[in-house]
């Protein structure tokens, strides 16, 4: 699908072996709800729903699934999508879908700029960038998934006026992405005073991932608006 060789955003895909119950889930609800491959600018993601939506939302890298899931249960007139490489996310955000009834998600599994680059134009209404895997080592940056192409990539897919969150706890990652967003000249900061990165918008659904302190810093929440 890409005309370019391009670097991997993630090691393993897979951990340790899934219990019986998430293989089954893996295995038998995930085709339903998996989102079909098409060709660059063709999907619309809201016909991937039999029922009307309030927009679509969508969720890169969602990790364990706290967030996709915790916003998909407050939303549930909103259709979800989530893009997410290892098996384990995959199985866990199953679980969820399963036990709370969530009907409003659809999946898919593995890179998700192959995702964004089936979307039409102007095709989602919010979109979620939750602590990216930040490849702290100088010769690894080139690895992030926040770089200028992928920016572009966004500013195309989201309509105008759609939110976009990005959050780190990473300060350098925080600083580039930043630089990106902004040097593409389609996005607005909409920081007006230090605790509007500093604090956890009102709206966020705290992840695994955000409550492990793994980073450099406390996690920084960079909102964008597309404009």
């Amino acid at each position: 699908m890409n005309e370019h060789p391009r670097h991997r955003l993630y090691g393993r895909a897979a951990g340790k072996p899934l219990s019986a119950r998430q293989q089954g889930l893996v295995d038998d609800l995930l085709p339903r709800l998996a989102i079909p491959e098409a060709g660059k600018g063709e999907l619309f993601p809201a016909v991937l729903f039999s029922a009307a939506t309030r927009g679509v939302w969508l969720e890169i890298g969602f990790g364990g699934g706290e967030h996709l899931a915790g916003q998909a249960a407050r939303h549930r007139d909103t259709a979800f999508v989530g893009a997410e490489p290892f098996v384990d996310g995959v199985a866990k955000i199953l679980t969820a879908i399963d036990e709370q009834g969530l009907s409003n998600i659809r999946l898919r599994r593995g890179d998700a700029r192959d995702l964004v680059a089936t979307f039409a134009d102007a095709s989602i209404d919010r979109a979620f960038i939750l602590f990216p895997d930040p490849w702290p080592k100088t010769r690894h940056r080139k690895r992030r998934l926040i770089q200028p192409d992928f920016v572009a990539e966004l500013a195309r897919v989201l309509r105008s006026g759609a939110p976009l969150r990005f959050a780190t706890d990473w300060s350098d990652y925080a600083s580039r992405a930043l630089a990106d967003m902004l040097a593409d000249g389609r996005f607005v900061w909409t920081a007006e005073r230090a605790d509007d990165w500093r604090k956890p918008p009102a709206d966020h659904v705290t992840t695994r991932y955000q409550e492990k302190r793994l980073g450099d810093c406390e996690p920084v929440f960079l909102d964008f608006v597309r404009v």
